[in-house]
């Protein structure tokens, strides 16, 4: 209230002159930024010679003659030096909790973003991360990004393979999905998967051929029990040391609130612990995953909801309804063209819960009053989605409810006029152009694939649409999330649906103030305006003035949570 109070007459003081010569101690800026291209994603005022901060908060945004006024003896006169300030970028959707053991495992993303060009590469990486990290025998080692789609001649990653690179070592390596992984034999071993167990409904476990022997492969609700299990830092010291680590990779990104998208009753223990030790740099918010709904609402009633404490809080509720396009679990209208990941044939995927536990789920979050964040991929899980939308809001089916449909990859353009009509948010996932685009064409066909995530479409219809990384599914680069969405460039050169590009300004919306509306902090972030906290990110270049296919270039400086810098490049 007492820096919207100073807002207010910095604002009148402004407008009708006078006084800021003389302005009171309160009135002078802790620090003034200019000499540089300052973009406020504020269409009243896009652009700015000069931003001033003090207690955290922004102060004014105007010219340097202005801003002037505001300066005092202990004011800080920063200067850009050419380089662009624009507001932090916010994270629409990840999984953060992941960023906390992220840092200690293996990068096994495919080429840009990482060695794993194919299985020989994958085996070698494993016996060089083991040997160099001096891991003991027996201990889980982890890894994460396989990308199968990538994989040359589609020799994909099996059990026998990491068996042969660690027999001595349980090893998962972590689909770039994040919905399975491959284990090897120890692995299994130590979460009991093996020929006795059955696949559960909404599950795979690829078998080897000619028997019922686990492969390796295990997929969606197959994995929900593996994943469950994986070990996450309990003392003080471990809590404190790998959120600071975790929160470090999106702060070097520019972001300055992170997305926890799936989160379990222990994910939320351990973030609420990291909040009270006070090793949060950057805000966090969290989703309970429905399996947990129930089990978090005990101890964390709808009413702590929506309120930061120490920068974490709980924002709403995660449901999923299907899996993912490139793994081919996505739930499709009509069947796959190359069939299902375990050979199935006339595949179209499977829901990973039935139509009417979707109702039921959605129903119950809807009644709660609570933000529903629902993942779905295929076309006919956003309609499974749509039908339990209309059976939960029945006679409120337009209420601004900031209902998420995550990723929404191969939403119909009937189904894009459903979100419109009932205020639904798409969150997309423009970087499956580059990174799956030739996969998509494999699986769905081309005409299909060039669809997906069509921001343009949505943006036309009046909708918010949001862009996110879905990190660890790809990697932590806004800049190259921006130059996917402008671009739509694939990464064998293609380019897929030139009609759906949108501009570097739509895109960098989609990052920041679309994403502040997403989850009701629209008020306070997503754009430099007065009175909103003093986030944001320097860059080297602007992403509206250089080409389109140099966006991917441009670097992050240095990331300002609340006035204080928290990450500055080397």
């Amino acid at each position: 209230m007492r820096t919207q109070f100073h807002s207010i007459t910095l604002a009148l003081t402004l407008a009708f002159g006078g006084g800021l010569a003389a302005a009171a101690p309160a009135k002078v800026a802790d620090a003034i930024y200019y000499g540089g291209d300052i973009v406020t994603i504020n269409d009243q005022q896009p652009t700015a010679e000069a931003l001033a901060v003090k207690g955290g908060a922004i102060l004014a945004v105007g010219s340097r003659a202005e801003l002037g006024k505001l300066k005092g003896k202990q004011t800080k006169m920063i200067n850009l030096h050419g380089q662009t300030l624009l507001p932090a970028f916010l994270d629409a959707h990840s999984h953060y909790i992941n960023s906390l053991t992220v840092a200690s495992q293996l990068n096994l993303y495919a080429p840009p973003a990482g060695p794993a060009k194919d299985v020989p590469s994958i085996v070698a990486e494993l016996k060089k991360f083991a040997a160099e990290k001096k891991i003991k025998k027996g201990e889980l080692i982890q890894a994460y990004g396989y990308d199968d789609t990538a994989m040359p001649e589609g020799r994909l990653l099996n059990r026998d393979d990491l068996d042969e690179a660690l027999p001595n070592n349980p090893v998962i390596v972590h689909h770039v999905s994040m919905h399975g992984g491959v284990l090897n034999s120890l692995a299994l071993k130590k979460f009991k998967i093996n020929a006795d167990t059955k696949t559960p409904e909404g599950g795979i476990i690829v078998r080897k051929e000619g028997t019922n022997e686990p492969y390796g492969l295990i997929m969606e609700t197959a994995f929900i029990s593996v994943f469950g299990q994986l070990s996450k830092p309990t003392t003080d010291k471990e809590i404190a040391a790998a959120t600071r680590a975790g929160q470090m990779l999106f702060a070097q990104t520019g972001i300055s609130t992170a997305h926890e998208g799936a989160s379990h009753e222990g994910d939320i223990v351990v973030m609420q612990k990291a909040a009270k030790l006070g090793a949060n740099i950057i805000d966090v918010i969290a989703f309970p995953f429905m399996t947990d709904m129930e089990k978090v609402l005990k101890t964390n009633p709808p009413a702590t909801f929506g309120k930061y404490h120490n920068r974490f809080k709980l924002g709403g509720i995660k449901v999923t309804i299907d899996g993912s396009p490139q793994g081919r679990t996505a739930f499709f209208t009509t069947p796959y063209l190359n069939g299902g990941p375990g050979g199935e044939q006339d595949w179209k995927g499977e829901p990973t819960i039935p139509a009417e536990l979707t109702n039921k789920v959605v129903k119950r979050v809807y009644d709660l009053g609570l933000p529903l964040n629902l993942h779905a991929n295929g076309d006919a899980a956003i309609d499974q989605f749509i039908a339990a939308h209309e059976f939960a809001a029945a006679g409120s089916l337009d209420k601004d409810r900031r209902t998420t449909v995550i990723h929404s990859q191969f939403v119909r353009k009937d189904q894009l006029d459903k979100y419109a009509q009932y205020k639904i948010i798409p969150s997309m996932f423009t970087l499956h152009t580059f990174y799956f685009g030739e996969a998509h064409k494999a699986n769905r066909g081309m005409e299909q694939a060039s669809y997906i995530s069509p921001m343009r479409d949505a943006i036309d219809r009046g909708i918010t649409v949001t862009n996110h990384t879905d990190f660890v599914v790809a990697p932590l680069d806004q800049m190259f999330m921006l130059w996917s969405a402008v671009n739509r460039v694939s990464r064998g050169g293609e380019v897929f649906g030139a009609e759906q590009r949108v501009t570097p300004l739509e895109g960098l919306k989609a990052m920041t103030i679309n994403v502040a509306y997403q989850y009701r902090e629209e008020d306070n972030k997503g754009s430099l305006e007065t009175g909103k906290l003093a986030d944001w990110v320097i860059l080297d270049q602007n992403p509206l003035k250089v080409e389109p296919m140099a966006i991917k270039d441009i670097k992050v400086v240095e990331t300002i949570k609340e006035g204080k810098t928290i990450y500055r490049r080397a």
